[in-house]
């Protein structure tokens, strides 16, 4: 087992581990370390802990030191200089006629290099404006080309729910969201509806769909025929997280009537009303083809 702390470079960024080196580091503290870009300013928010050895990328580098007073004006001199470069480099980008939107200006603490992060429909020749760039900031320059979901991190902004969105809160990693999950969770399949702001399926689809995963692995589908204690009857809807099932039954008079229950009320048979499966395959497909660009 071995020794380390977590630390982020961002609020909402990848945890990283490294060697607190025998140094008295607690959560919540502020540290220098040595990564591949160079000397970091970073946030401990994973206090010293033991990990496996197949839970480290090697090599595993040291903390240099807690942070002190003078890390921190470093820091927030750095900051302040990465908003006048961002100006600047707005500026040239106009004088270059250039295709590409700037998000995020970024300084190592060092001040060893600046980075650019920007957004483009394509490829971008920007091997002018880094010229510019250099001989303005006279440091080495990196334009770092980013995706959308990236864009939205870094830019921030308020989610559907009315909420700051998750990923400049607390999501440190993006993942794979598709259209299944969505479906899984009963939502409307409206693309305005389940987009973040980054235009692309929202990232809580996936977090919450464990959830969902283990409900439906009890929760009969659409169409299913079940014994209810007023008959036998179809599944006609279903509420997952209540668990809870709306049939459709045929009564002895030979009218029909709507019954919620339990799924612990019924008895779920192997059968399946034809009509409602040709029709979840029909939606099914229709649905999948509507949101391919969405995945």
């Amino acid at each position: 087992m071995i020794t380390v702390v977590g630390v982020r470079f961002k609020k909402a960024g990848k945890i990283y581990y490294f060697d607190p080196d025998e140094l008295d580091i607690a959560k919540d503290d502020y540290v220098v370390v040595e990564t591949a870009r160079g000397i970091e300013f970073g946030h401990v928010t994973v206090g010293p802990k033991q990990v496996t050895e197949e839970e480290i990328v090697p090599p595993l580098k040291k903390v240099l030191r807690v942070a002190v007073e003078e890390d921190f004006t470093i820091h927030q001199t750095n900051k302040e200089k990465a908003e006048e470069a961002f100006g600047i480099c707005e500026k040239k980008i106009e004088e270059h006629g250039l295709d590409m939107k700037l998000v995020d200006v970024e300084y190592t603490f060092d001040n060893n290099k600046v980075i650019f992060y920007f957004t483009a429909d394509g490829r971008v020749d920007f091997r002018e404006l880094v010229k510019d760039l250099a001989a303005i900031f006279k440091t080495r320059i990196e334009l770092r080309q980013i995706g959308v979901r990236d864009e939205a991190k870094m830019v921030g902004g308020l989610g559907p729910c009315g909420k700051p969105v998750c990923c400049t809160t607390f999501l440190g990693e993006f993942e794979p969201v598709s259209i299944k999950m969505a479906k899984e969770q009963s939502l409307s399949l409206n693309p305005t509806k389940i987009s973040g702001l980054c235009g692309r399926l929202m990232c809580c689809l996936k977090y919450e769909h464990e959830v969902y995963e283990k409900l439906l692995e009890k929760m009969p589908v659409i169409g299913t025929i079940v014994i209810t204690p007023e008959g036998r009857g179809t599944v006609v809807e279903t509420y997952t997280l209540l668990e809870m099932v709306k049939v459709k039954v045929r009564l002895k008079d030979d009218t029909e009537d709507l019954f919620n229950h339990r799924i612990d009320e019924i008895i779920i048979t192997n059968e399946k009303d034809p009509q409602y499966v040709n029709e979840t395959e029909e939606t099914q497909n229709k649905t999948e083809d509507e949101f391919v660009d969405l995945e």
